[in-house]
């Protein structure tokens, strides 16, 4: 394929976001055979999809890692991501959101918002991505597009409006009507190469009427111009292009949202790919880019030109079998060429780039440039990971990185032979840099190796990989939680002093620290208050790298002490004794001497868990979370005779719910579990996790 220029105005990168089991990677897949890239439509279950290309996703029929692939449809090129449904994956959509510029969301018309849909409209609020829905799977048993649009309203906004109504009901579905055009679009098989175009069912006319009527008044009030002339010629005075610059122009705002429906195995997707390039935003809809110079602070603009600085975000890791690191990266302005020099300035390092590659899923074609707007990968970067900003090495910029949060749950690893120690630690490494959610350490005091990830979907699937990529067989330990610490009195103060003479020259560190509560989840925040010199300067960085380390091992039961404000405000020093180290041991002993009296506490991981259960069971589901500490948020009915559960419990009580959830409902309840906060743990159970530690 030749990689010909496309103007910016041309191009779109878009992610499909849903819950799991939506049919996101069927839908690509249908994509990637409507716009010529396939010659057969892939199938999650028989694992010949592009998108869900490791052994592990074909295995489970499930998407792990965000996907990118390229297509073009009419004069358009896009960039589509395929990211993952199931919640201990949810940093991939998360990444992937912070550098796309629409989405399509899709919901399982069977079931219509679930949990994870919350999730990640949610995580496409944050960004302020615009974006379609598509109501899928309606021509299956159960499948209701109109149910599904009432969820969509009920659970997650009142401003999506279909473009497009379904014909036919279940299995007799076998088309749309297309309220922009007025016409009806069918096809006799799924696998249709193209839709027959006819008039609308006469059955139907009264509800196109009305639907397109809500979607014109709707579309044209985000439009002044618009709206005035809307009011002056009616509806029927608006021609289609003005109704679908009304339309873009609404779903730009990221406050409307056109929604589709169908079958997304198939041909009906060509509607989908006319709405993905009518109505989602190019790079130029989303305008310039903001960052700072790294120098001085100032703030910088990157507008979407070739001509301009370049400037990219480095939003994935991977590591492929056959070219090595592979960096994807998102161009937001200027162009790079393989060959060339680039500034990693969240580092600091110049770095080469050996190949550009653009994406198809795990099939790469190498390009010479990327411009501005523009998505692809760079082989051979050594030192970059997720979230650094690459640039031009004469015009420094810094952009937002991601933020990540910390995993919550950890087990121990180990090889089974001593001969894989150092394979073992090099696999773990480079699945790190892949993965931001996953991180290793080693415990100094058991000398075991502890990995920590998202849930235990997460580390089963990081264990599985290190065999199959690695050749490394491991034995796993059981799951375990991540606790914290933290304080519950302010305005603790406590003195820490190092002092030591032992001929010669002799060690003096002494300073006086405050303690305060910090906002839950803003972790370690440092205030330096010392006046008129107490402290010289340069000791100060110092107090502070005792502080940290010192709250790496808390006082209750030696977890990390988090969400603490410290206040440096007094000390002392010796001009000859003094030094970095006698400041920092005399900082860390002050930060220790601090927690004890100012109310220690132990926090636990609390999950948000959703059960979707047929009502038969729902006595059992509540019995059972209640009994395992968790409390009952909501019961809603999602459609006859099936409940959904929300509730809340602590991590240390749900390891192994799935397999119970199971078993107690004969396999038809399906449930999602994430972080949702930390909480004081109860005195009974603090005591015996403080037994246990030994402190």
């Amino acid at each position: 394929m030749v990689d010909k220029k496309y103007p910016l105005e041309n191009l779109r990168n878009i992610g499909i976001i849903a819950h799991i089991d939506a049919g996101k990677t069927t839908t690509t897949e249908a994509i990637l055979y409507r716009t010529g890239l396939k010659h057969k439509i892939g199938e999650v279950h028989t694992g010949d999809t592009t998108t869900d290309w490791m052994a592990q996703e074909k295995e489970r029929g499930i998407t792990i890692t965000a996907a990118a692939v390229t297509c073009f449809w009419k004069d358009k090129k896009i960039n589509i991501i395929d990211t993952p449904g199931h919640i201990d994956f949810t940093v991939e959509v998360e990444r992937s959101l912070r550098v796309l510029d629409g989405a399509v969301v899709v919901f399982d018309g069977k079931m219509g918002v679930e949990s994870q849909s919350e999730t990640v409209w949610r995580q496409a609020d944050r960004y302020n991505v615009p974006r379609l829905c598509f109501i899928n799977k309606i021509n299956q048993t159960g499948g209701d597009f109109y149910k599904s649009l009432d969820s969509i309203h009920h659970r997650l906004s009142k401003r999506a409006f279909p473009i497009h109504l379904p014909i036919g009901f279940e299995q007799n579905v076998n088309g749309v009507v297309d309220l922009i055009t007025m016409k009806a679009y069918i096809y006799k098989e799924y696998h249709d190469k193209n839709l027959i175009e006819g008039e609308i069912p006469a059955d139907m006319t009264d509800q196109v009427k009305k639907y397109r009527s809500l979607l014109v008044e709707n579309a044209v009030a985000e439009d002044e111009q618009m709206l005035e002339k809307y009011l002056e010629v009616g509806e029927e005075g608006l021609s289609e292009d003005e109704i679908r610059k009304a339309i873009r122009t609404a779903v730009l705002t990221g406050k409307f949202f056109a929604v589709s429906g169908g079958d997304g195995r198939g041909v009906i997707v060509e509607k989908l790919l006319d709405a993905v390039t009518d109505f989602l935003p190019s790079p130029l809809d989303r305008g310039s880019t903001w960052g700072v110079n790294p120098k001085n602070g100032d703030k910088i603009e990157r507008k979407p030109d070739a001509s301009e600085p370049f400037a990219a975000l480095a939003f994935k890791i991977a590591t492929d079998p056959f070219v090595g690191k592979l960096a994807f990266f998102r161009a937001y302005s200027g162009k790079v060429e393989a060959g060339s020099y680039i500034l990693n300035s969240s580092t600091g390092e110049k770095e080469r780039i050996g190949r550009i590659v653009r994406l198809h899923a795990n099939k790469r074609e190498d390009v010479s440039e990327i411009e501005a707007g523009d998505i692809a990968a760079i082989v051979g970067l050594k030192g970059t990971t997720t979230g650094n900003t690459l640039c031009d090495p004469t015009h420094p910029i810094v952009l937002e990185s991601i933020t990540f949060p910390d995993p919550p749950v950890s087990i121990a690893i180990e090889p089974k032979t001593k001969a894989d120690q150092e394979k073992m630690s090099q696999a773990l490494q480079r699945l790190a840099e892949e993965d931001p959610t996953f991180r290793m350490k080693i415990d100094h005091e058991t000398g075991q190796t502890i990995i920590s990830g998202m849930g235990e979907l997460h580390l089963e699937i990081i264990a599985d990989r290190m065999k199959r990529e690695f050749t490394v067989d491991a034995n796993v330990g059981e799951p375990q939680v991540a606790y914290r610490e933290t304080i519950r009195k302010d305005g603790v103060e406590a003195e820490g002093k190092y002092i030591r003479q032992t001929g010669g020259r002799g060690q003096y560190g002494h300073c006086w620290l405050r303690l305060f509560q910090n906002e839950a989840g803003k972790g370690f925040e440092f205030i330096n208050s010392i006046k008129g010199g107490s402290i010289p300067s340069e000791f100060i960085p110092a107090i502070k790298s005792g502080i940290e380390e010192a709250m790496a091992n808390g006082v209750i039961a030696g977890y990390p002490v988090v969400d603490v404000k410290v206040e440096l405000y007094d000390g002392s020093y010796h001009d000859v004794d003094s030094s970095e180290v006698a400041f920092k041991i005399a900082g860390s002993a002050a930060l220790q001497d601090a927690v004890k009296k100012a109310s220690p506490v132990l926090l636990e991981p609390i999950m948000k868990i959703v059960v979707v259960t047929p009502e038969g069971f729902m006595g059992d589901v509540i019995g059972d979370l209640n009994s395992k500490r968790g409390r009952i948020e909501s019961m809603v009915d999602l459609s006859p005779g099936i409940k959904e559960i929300t509730a809340f419990a602590p991590l240390g009580e749900m390891f192994g719910y799935v397999t119970n959830l199971r078993s107690m409902t004969q396999g038809r309840a399906s449930s999602s579990m994430e972080l949702d906060h930390y909480a004081d743990v109860p005195a009974n159970v603090a005591a015996g996790l403080i037994a246990k530690s030994g402190k």
